[in-house]
């Protein structure tokens, strides 16, 4: 791994900074989680898409600069240092868009892609139910064949962007004599047909994050199945993959956070001294999540794939933002409810060990999938 940066990657970085300097709000947006939050956050990924900045990595003609994975690492490092506007439409461009290059078709491609890349359709995840949340084998919600597509039947729970979106992918079961893993499609659904509702689900800020949302033999045609009927958990794990193993979170949204930290450290005149380690130690692993993930990116341009060596790697940044943030709100003291940035930080970063599933069934995945241990009871 060669940590030396090229001209050319090195006018990259340069170029996306300069952008952003002139570009980022002067004033943050409102929540995404609000009706005119997620409006504003809209149009700013149209701004991005107009600089082709929206989705670097991806080829030129869905949008992109067909930029090398370190330059994408390299436009996220620079786009929280930056403290741009967070990503609406992350659902989509970091988890069904790696989906689609992988196991959708070149028709979905040039259909999805574009207007995704330009947030003119921000899409939800529909994968958790109410009695399958990380075990997302145990779902019911049906698709049943008919005439040039299926019908969707069930509910969805806890689906992320949900309450404003467009669209969203989920898995459906295919084939009622099924069980567990087998028989389960992934299907793109329109959350505006017939048949669908989306009930809000509001978060402790009173904003909703999330949606239920309810599915009453909604058709979707075959064009909107990925990959092929009954091999949903296929298509489903590289999803989990680039969710807990590279896209989703980028290292350079906690390099940001723990130059935030260091910054309060340096200003909080009457901070513990004790708390100088713990301030050190989330820096370290800011810089080390950082590397690893440099590492992650030279074996895939080396042609590997993402496998189960996501769950450490989802491991150890939910557990980092944890830390990080506690350390701040350490800090800060009994003042810390009354300055908002980093408690909001803390109450999401909670969240860490739970969305793309829990660090529970990642120490499972470790242990059996990279240790060979032997499965436990369940």
């Amino acid at each position: 791994m060669d940590l030396d940066l090229d001209e050319h990657a090195r006018a990259f970085r340069a170029e996306v900074r300069d952008w952003l300097a002139e570009h980022v709000p002067g004033t943050p947006l409102p929540s995404f989680d609000t009706a005119e939050g997620f409006a504003r956050h809209r149009e700013w990924e149209a701004l991005l898409a107009d600089a082709r900045l929206s989705a670097v990595a991806w080829p030129e003609e869905y949008g992109g600069r067909d930029a090398s994975l370190l330059e994408w690492v390299l436009f996220e490092e620079e786009y929280y240092a930056a403290g741009a506007p967070g990503r609406v439409n992350q659902n989509g461009l970091f988890m069904l868009a790696p989906t689609l290059f992988s196991h959708g078709t070149a028709e979905q491609r040039r259909r999805v892609l574009p207007p995704m890349a330009r947030g003119e359709q921000v899409w939800a995840q529909a994968w958790s139910e109410p009695d399958a949340g990380s075990d997302i084998a145990a779902l019911r919600s049906t698709a049943t064949r008919t005439d040039g597509g299926w019908l969707l039947s069930g509910q969805k729970t806890w689906s992320s962007r949900a309450a404003f979106a467009d669209r969203a992918f989920g898995l459906f079961r295919s084939d009622p004599d099924s069980e567990r893993h087998r028989g389960l499609t992934y299907v793109m659904v329109d959350l505006r047909a017939e048949g669908v509702r989306v009930r809000p689900i509001a978060q402790l800020d009173g904003e909703p994050g999330f949606a239920e949302i309810f599915l009453d033999e909604v058709y979707v045609p075959d064009a909107d199945v990925i990959g092929e009927p009954g091999d949903g958990w296929r298509v489903a794990m590289t999803t989990a993959n680039n969710e807990r193993g590279l896209s989703l979170r980028s290292p350079g949204r906690f390099l940001a956070a723990a130059a935030r930290l260091v910054d309060l450290w340096r200003r909080e005149e009457a901070a513990d001294p004790a708390l100088a380690g713990r301030v050190a130690d989330a820096w370290i692993g800011a810089r080390a999540y950082q590397l690893y993930t440099y590492g992650t990116v030279t074996r895939l341009a080396e042609g590997a794939e993402l496998g189960p060596e996501s769950s450490v790697n989802k491991l150890f940044w939910s557990q980092l933002d944890v830390a990080l943030h506690e350390t701040a709100l350490d800090l800060l003291g009994p003042s810390a409810e009354l300055r908002g940035p980093w408690l909001d930080g803390w109450l999401f970063a909670l969240a860490g060990p739970i969305y793309g599933g829990t660090d529970q069934i990642q120490r499972n995945t470790v242990a059996e999938r990279l240790l060979g241990l032997p499965r436990g009871p369940r």
